[in-house]
């Protein structure tokens, strides 16, 4: 490398590719500053059409429609992949590595499936591979796990990491929306994809906490390990009953350390109106960390879009940069599989849950459903009781006290074979709260 200038490779201009080289661009005189270097500038860029590409007006860069010629130019020392996907992405970055190029990604998808291993490539080529934009977009979350709270003993992430969920929720919540026009606006406005599912669905935040967990405990932690459930059966209903008892509904994903293990989730949890986490709305990501040392620290920012998630990946490259020139070879978000730590089983996990359901109006309904909750060792903490619109049913809402979630899966199916209970309408985690049990308000069942 030449110590007054680095020449880097890009994989892939679309919106985050055009926001890195804005940056580079236009805050070339304090990236140098930074690095110690005259010049920072992008060589060669993988692009899908050359003559789109051209458009940019990015004058000094030799486009290509092949990304190996990227990853084995011979001046090119540090590689940024911004393209997405999975099976080319890592063809592309194992490639790299094995030339002895730093590489920077952005790759959620990529570094949750296959980090690990990419990882352990970078090490036996001593090289670093930086992945700070792949979680949270702007919030620099990695890198605050791996330095910031790297002498502390992280206990607890609980976050909102998906722009799209937590704006839909956000417009339920506020604007009284179905979740259907919720979601047509979030697509409206660029927030969520014409085929919405990954985020949805949960999985765009079960890979985060994959990446999050594995930082934040240094122990081995795979996809299939998360119990993952998406936000398409959240109701109007269940939203407004949440406001009734004090909470606000997030799509949330939670990594938890236990002496006996750990556990890794994302769904959808009532959170109590007073935690920091309901207070953020749209677009906006959170993180919630707990340290034996530090206590709780929150992460607050954008978490996504060209320039937040542009200026996590410009400032991987920075400390890629400023290893380079001092001559160390560490990796900077290192290999976090240096611990066993079992994976609990769902069953056993413990919290309190919310359930919505209808029953009849008759006599005994209430006793017949108390008998299940008590036969399964589930107590109540708080209970709505109301009369339902639609002919002799009453609808009852329960906050249970805490439990396992296998007592209370078994509660629903002992509900269900009720002949008083006409339907369970929904269910969910609870965070937090305190144990007043509301009025019975226009109390329905006998």
């Amino acid at each position: 490398m030449d110590n007054k200038h680095i020449a880097i490779g890009l994989l892939g201009l679309g919106t985050v590719g055009t926001g890195i080289m804005h940056i580079i661009t236009e805050h070339q005189h304090k990236l140098c500053k930074k690095t110690g270097l005259n010049e920072i500038s992008v060589k060669k860029a993988l692009v899908r059409d050359l003559e789109k590409a051209n458009g940019h007006g990015f004058q000094s860069v030799d486009y290509t429609t092949d990304g190996y010629e990227v990853v084995t130019d011979e001046d090119i020392h540090v590689v940024i992949e911004v393209m997405g996907g999975i099976t080319l992405a890592k063809e592309l970055i194992e490639k790299a590595l094995d030339q002895g190029k730093h590489v920077v990604t952005a790759n959620k998808d990529l570094m949750a499936l296959h980090g690990e291993d990419l990882l352990q490539r970078a090490k036996r080529n001593q090289v670093e591979l930086m992945y700070e934009a792949s979680v949270a977009g702007g919030i620099p979350i990695l890198r605050a796990l791996n330095d910031g709270l790297s002498s502390d003993q992280i206990t607890k992430i609980v976050g909102i990491v998906n722009g799209t969920t937590n704006y839909m929720l956000t417009k339920m919540s506020k604007e009284d929306l179905s979740y259907d026009e919720a979601l047509k606006e979030a697509q409206e406005k660029g927030f969520a994809e014409s085929d919405p599912t990954s985020d949805v669905g949960g999985l765009d935040a079960a890979r985060k906490m994959v990446i999050l967990a594995r930082l934040g405990f240094s122990t081995s932690v795979e996809l299939d390990d998360v119990y993952v459930r998406g936000m398409t059966e959240v109701t109007s209903d269940d939203i407004d009953y949440g406001k009734k008892l004090g909470y606000t509904l997030k799509l949330i994903g939670l990594a938890s350390k236990e002496e006996n293990g750990a556990e890794v989730s994302v769904e959808p949890v009532f959170v109590p109106d007073e935690h920091p986490l309901a207070t953020v709305n749209d677009e906006f990501n959170a993180v919630y960390v707990y340290g034996d040392a530090v206590g709780e620290t929150m992460f607050y920012g954008p978490g996504a879009g060209s320039l937040p998630t542009a200026t996590a990946v410009v400032s991987d490259v920075v400390s890629v940069i400023r290893h380079l020139r001092l001559g160390v070879s560490a990796n900077a978000l290192e290999d976090s599989s240096t611990t066993s730590l079992e994976i609990s089983d769902e069953r056993d996990v413990s919290a309190k849950f919310f359930v919505r359901l209808h029953a009849k109006d008759v006599a005994g309904a209430f006793e017949s459903i108390t008998a299940v909750f008590s036969k399964n060792n589930v107590s109540f903490e708080k209970l709505i009781q109301s009369p339902f619109e639609q002919g002799a049913l009453a609808e009852v809402v329960i906050v249970t006290h805490e439990t396992t979630r296998g007592d209370f899966d078994q509660t629903l199916e002992d509900l269900k074979l009720l002949d008083v209970v006409t339907s369970i309408k929904s269910r969910y985690r609870v965070e937090g709260g305190t144990a007043d049990v509301l009025e019975e308000q226009n109390l329905a069942l006998v």
